[in-house]
């Protein structure tokens, strides 16, 4: 457990360090970058930090700590984080609020997606049936790219048929819906690891849980972004940023 106890004399870096649980090198770093308010030294060239620092030292881990859901959401954390630095606790405030408004658009956002993949899933029409339509027309109607279509085919997101006479691809209602889904997927901030494991996990049980095996890497898979695991992660901020809210609050009140 972090050690929460403030020694009546001014802190040491390893003083904040142990408070937080990080190495000290780390707050260092937080100093550098601006995370903390300016440190005033000793004679001797130590730092010289108090509790103004320490409070700001846990909001700043609370907010910086572990990986972004986009870089909207990391903006607006280190906004926040620096308004606080540079003393403005009430101003810092509702950024805060802010912040997590945002997270939480983010999540709804994940959320619907979810949703619309479930119904898709358990055979609700996503798609108008339609003659099949060559990749360029695809395209077109799903308001995307043709080379974002085949890069969904060559990953492994779309199987979609050939023209038999030709070898020509023809989007049927059955792939435009898959493909609309996809599109809603990579929106809502999920990324193509994520959604070509749902893919492979639907082809092998479509009654299952799938926003666990959307949410869930499996033990062989490496995790490479925050949106590997998007809900996860996006439930992860939401928490962090109530912490935020409430470190800052806690910093107004009158001692």
């Amino acid at each position: 457990m972090p050690d929460t106890m403030l020694p009546p004399r001014p802190l040491r870096t390893s003083d904040l360090a142990r408070a937080v649980g990080v190495h000290p090198n780390t707050v260092r770093l937080y100093e550098a970058w601006g995370f903390l308010p300016p440190v005033p030294r000793s004679a001797g060239g130590y730092r010289l930090f108090t509790k103004v620092h320490l409070d700001q030292m846990r909001l700043a881990r609370v907010a910086l700590h572990g990986g972004w859901p986009g870089r909207t959401i990391r903006q607006s954390a280190l906004a926040l984080v620096r308004r606080a630095a540079a003393g403005d606790i009430g101003g810092a405030l509702p950024l805060a609020y802010q912040h997590l408004a945002l997270v939480q658009a983010e999540r709804a956002q994940a959320e619907a997606a979810v949703l619309y993949l479930e119904k898709w899933a358990h055979g609700a029409a996503v798609e108008v049936s339609t003659p099949p339509l060559p990749i360029r027309e695809a395209a077109r109607l799903l308001g995307l790219t043709a080379d974002v279509l085949r890069n969904w085919e060559k990953n492994g997101l779309l199987t979609v048929p050939r023209d038999p006479s030709n070898g020509y691809r023809l989007y049927d209602a059955a792939a435009l819906g898959r493909a609309r889904v996809i599109r809603m997927l990579t929106r809502a901030g999920y990324s193509t690891m994520a959604i070509l494991r749902l893919m492979y996990h639907l082809n092998d049980n479509p009654q299952s849980n799938l926003r666990q095996a959307l949410d869930t890497p499996r033990p062989d898979e490496e995790i490479f972004s925050a949106a590997d695991k998007w809900l996860s992660t996006l439930a992860d901020h939401e928490q962090r940023a109530h912490q935020m809210i409430t470190l800052l609050e806690q910093r107004l009140e009158p001692h």
